[in-house]
């Protein structure tokens, strides 16, 4: 189990915030060097950014000289850090020095940067053909929307996310977490090893294009979206989907609880359990597609008998009947859930410039393997604590030539 499936693989991170952070995060999960590359005058932006913690705890002002943005200690578990100023000339011939002996480079510039810097893809594979190169963008390296910059919340607006998130007749409404920088970070990983997958059986490296649209909208079109005007559909579903009734979320004596029937099997399952058997004799409430166009009559049913009852009752009725069901937990419950605990899916932050651990936790690998392992075995380092070690082993710098670069604040 001592082995990871990307071991020896080396990654020129140069990307920043979440999108690209997270592709790596997974890429050093299975065992790549990944190598974070930053500019020596500003850092990563998270580094030193809010929400803060440190060993006062959190908060969003610094309370000691060691607090470190929380993001940062989640994003670069795992990792190495370097400090490199590619605008300057001495940097850019340094980085084109650490592509020779690289993998992987990756970016989410905006589209033209890696162009302006010198380090676009045509440049780098004159250096190494076998590199694997990824550039992580808003909507894509073509097109009409290339050039236009985007966060996560532009995103869900762009490709359609915001106007089906939420109950009927609402605003347009984000989902509570970055999804768009999140499942662009899945992609990215996915694209990098199968470009990988292609270079070890092939000798070829080959470009990479991502976009945060593009992944996005992969996962949301699966749902007849394009349908649902003459289906008579609202876009804005709550938590109701259009293929199963009952599907939502039900108020209990304490909480809330999820309960979905995905066949008929499973209805008559929860009318039994429900003590509402009567119902089977109902052909309108046996008939699925009569349930989809009134499921407000089916959530009716289902309310009256959940209220009475608490969420622990519920959902051990239920899955003694096989029925999906799931209490709504908080991320407080989540944390202490023992199906997460088993798995060991949160671990505590490690805070390098205290040296402790913190009141804080990050996700662990969430991939289990038979025969590998993948974790975050080192916490987020220290900012540029890895900058002449990188630099001596990748673009066969010595002590003098590193000394130099820091002296002209190359490095």
């Amino acid at each position: 189990m001592a082995s990871k499936i990307l071991n020896d693989v080396v990654v020129l991170d140069l990307t920043r915030f979440f999108s690209g952070p997270q592709a790596t995060l997974f890429l050093a999960g299975l065992g790549a060097e990944v190598v974070k590359i930053d500019d020596p005058k500003t850092g990563d932006p998270t580094a030193f950014a809010p929400p803060f913690v440190g060993p006062e705890g959190v908060g969003f002002e610094r309370k000691t000289d060691v607090d470190m943005g929380i993001a940062y200690l989640k994003r670069a578990r795992g990792k190495k850090s370097a400090t490199l100023d590619l605008k300057s000339a001495q940097g850019r011939e340094t980085f084109l020095r650490m592509v020779g002996h690289a993998d992987v480079v990756i970016e989410n510039f905006s589209v033209g940067v890696a162009d302006r810097l010198g380090i676009s893809y045509d440049t780098l594979k004159e250096i190494n053909p076998s590199l694997v190169y990824c550039s992580l963008t808003g909507y894509g390296s073509t097109g009409p929307a290339k050039n236009l910059k985007a966060y996560d919340l532009m995103v869900q607006a762009a490709v359609g996310l915001m106007s089906i998130t939420g109950q009927p007749g609402q605003v347009p409404t984000k989902t509570g977490s970055p999804l768009s920088d999140a499942i662009a970070g899945v992609f990215a990983a996915l694209g990098i090893v199968a470009a990988l997958l292609h270079k070890n059986r092939t000798g070829q490296g080959q470009f990479v294009d991502v976009s945060m649209g593009d992944c996005l909208f992969s996962l949301l079109f699966d749902e007849p979206l394009d349908c649902y005007d003459r289906l008579g559909l609202d876009y804005q579903q709550g938590n109701r989907i259009t293929r199963f009734s009952p599907f939502n979320a039900y108020k209990t004596a304490d909480g809330w609880v999820t309960i979905g029937a995905a066949t008929n099997e499973d209805w008559r399952s929860l009318l039994q359990v429900m003590g509402r058997e009567d119902l089977m004799q109902d052909s309108n409430m046996m008939s699925v597609g009569w349930r989809l166009a009134n499921n407000q009559a089916v959530d009716a049913v289902v309310s009256a008998w959940a209220s009475q009852l608490a969420m622990a009752q519920i959902e051990a009725r239920l899955a003694q009947a096989k029925i999906p069901c799931s209490a709504v937990r908080t991320i407080d419950d989540v944390l202490r859930w023992d199906q997460m605990v088993d798995r060991g899916m949160a671990a505590p932050l490690w805070n390098p410039l205290s040296g402790t651990q913190m009141q804080a936790s990050g996700a662990s690998f969430p991939l289990k393997f038979g025969l590998t392992r993948a974790a975050y075995d080192e916490p987020a380092p220290r900012p540029g604590a890895h900058t002449a070690e990188v630099l001596a082993r990748l673009a066969n710098l010595d002590a003098n030539e590193i000394e130099a670069l820091r002296t002209a604040m190359v490095i």
